[in-house]
């Protein structure tokens, strides 16, 4: 499979957040023989999670994914840690009728996010608090609660506490579904296949579990029902997230998947970029080609940036 791909040409992209967001990305685009994907691993991430982000982002160019069993994806649009104010403009804008937002810790900001965010969905929306591991066991089931409360209800909070046991000891004393980012707990413990015992719901992300595939042994092997999420991505890296939501059997959340709009540009052409305009984004048979103009615009000027992505991307591709 390494033969096939093209590694010394990859290009390199650093995209910022848009004005009211607060996270970019950077990473490259891998293209093989049947398409692109996007390596994009956290800066900080060990070579074995790096290692499975290259798995993903050579998977659809090469064997392709699965077809889907779905045409169409619901999609939660992605509210930063902001001021209410722009929280629920963000919401408003978005056509979502599902929100993701991201809890600071900061009681009263995280309150009036989520009370801006219910008055932007409107009652029959969702909302889900996404916390990654902020609190521990009693901070988080003092907080849960209240957070339910200013939400009119919360969906399920994702990753209160960073460790399954915590994740275990929180889902006993609150009434809200947990939900257990996946790729977290591996990283962290081995023995994630407890997951049962520890959350109502199972987070999937393609890029550090390895792709769809193996994304989608880890939802059979969980039992639980599943949920899709993705980190700021470009529209080729998402096009993965949105494979996997199409070839799960069940899919009775929501998914994780809108944060392309969260980003200032896209490495794709407008046409193709994966904004939901309607709460839904499309299930496609492989990732949008990137537009060379778009490309260029969001190839870095750093010398050393490129040079460190080229660096990372050999070191890890020799992992494979």
């Amino acid at each position: 499979m390494k033969a096939l791909i093209d590694f010394e040409n990859a290009p390199v992209f650093a995209i910022g957040p848009r004005a009211g967001f607060t996270d970019g990305c950077e990473g490259m685009l891998i293209e093989g023989p049947q398409g692109w994907g996007e390596f994009s691993p956290p800066r900080g991430s060990s070579d074995p999670v790096a290692v499975r982000w290259l798995t993903s982002a050579i998977e659809g160019g090469t064997v392709g994914w699965p077809d889907p069993v779905r045409g169409r994806v619901p999609v939660a649009v992605a509210v930063p840690p902001v001021a209410a104010s722009i929280a629920r403009a963000i919401t408003a804008d978005s056509g979502c009728r599902a929100a993701d937002v991201r809890l600071s810790g900061d009681s009263a900001a995280d309150l009036a996010r989520l009370e801006a965010v219910r008055d932007a969905l409107g009652p029959d929306g969702s909302i889900r608090g996404i916390a990654g591991g902020l609190w521990d066991v009693s901070t988080a089931a003092a907080a849960i609660p209240v957070l339910d409360r200013a939400a009119g209800g919360l969906e399920y909070v994702e990753q209160p506490c960073a460790e399954p046991a915590d994740l275990a000891a929180v889902r006993r004393r609150v009434d809200v579904r947990i939900a257990a980012d996946v790729a977290m707990l591996t990283n962290s413990d081995p023995s994630w296949r407890t997951l049962p015992e520890a959350a109502d719901v199972a987070v999937l992300s393609v890029g550090p579990l390895g792709g769809v595939r193996r994304a989608l042994r880890v939802a059979e092997t969980s039992g639980l029902p599943c949920v899709v999420c993705a980190a700021p991505q470009t529209s080729i890296g998402m096009a993965g997230g949105l494979a996997l939501a199409g070839v799960l059997p069940d899919l009775p959340f929501a998914c994780g998947l809108g944060a392309v709009a969260g980003l200032a540009g896209d490495v794709v052409s407008a046409a193709r970029s994966l904004v939901p305009g309607d709460g839904l984004l499309p299930v496609a048979p492989m990732a949008p080609a990137p537009d060379a103009a778009q490309v260029a615009r969001f190839t870095p000027a750093d010398a050393e940036q490129l040079a460190w992505w080229r660096r990372r991307l050999q070191a890890v591709a020799q992992l494979l």
